[in-house]
């Protein structure tokens, strides 16, 4: 049940009977008020109650999430999507076969799912929302590998004495590369190029 319609003879009351059979609080529902209260003849006879309707406030993060389910649903691909909350963000973890097509090449189909939910997520929200998508541990295992591709470039960088130049990369990943690198004595890191086509330059200082 998300939305009620309630009378009292006061507003209020009308409100509070209908937040009891929501069983919600005030700040979690909209509230319209259908009639005011009318006294009867000589406040006796004829009276009318106060009615309001009160419906539930959309939840952005499950709207965001049966969101995700239709698309992936339309992408011809079955996945069961486990949510999970981690400091201030929301993680959506898609479990199942054929995950690959989800991830897509490097994560970028895996990145535009996500952007496109946090859009959602955000569409009705009072506060800022943020919500990682990820799928089986990727990003996990997507950011070992560059944690290791970032110090093998680096050697190469040292033995030559010449920048070596990544291929572009997301921002999230370009600070992965930057967190890895930052503390290796005699290596510096900066970023070059616009977006999408930003990318990282090691070099020997």
């Amino acid at each position: 049940m998300k939305k009620v319609t309630a009378s009292g003879k006061t507003i209020e009351e009308a409100i509070q009977k209908a937040l009891e059979e929501l069983k919600a609080m005030r700040e979690e529902v909209e509230i319209q008020v259908i009639e005011n209260p009318q006294k009867g003849l000589f406040g006796l006879f004829g009276g009318k109650p106060a009615v309001v309707e009160v419906e539930l406030k959309p939840d952005s993060i499950e709207e965001a999430r049966d969101f995700l389910q239709v698309l992936i649903e339309k992408m011809g691909v079955q996945v069961d999507i486990v949510s999970k909350t981690d400091n201030r963000e929301t993680i959506f973890d898609l479990q199942g076969e054929h995950i690959g097509t989800l991830i897509g090449r490097r994560g970028q189909t895996l990145d535009s799912l996500q952007y496109l939910v946090n859009l959602v997520a955000n569409r009705n929200s009072e506060g800022f929302l943020r919500i990682r998508l990820d799928a089986e541990n990727y990003r996990e295992r997507r950011k070992q590998s560059l944690e290791q591709l970032a110090e093998r470039l680096a050697k190469k960088a040292i033995q030559t004495k010449r920048p070596v130049k990544l291929e572009p990369m997301h921002a999230h990943e370009r600070k992965v590369i930057h967190t890895a690198l930052q503390n290796i004595k005699g290596i510096a890191t900066y970023s070059e190029g616009q977006e999408p086509r930003r990318y990282i330059v090691i070099t020997v200082k």
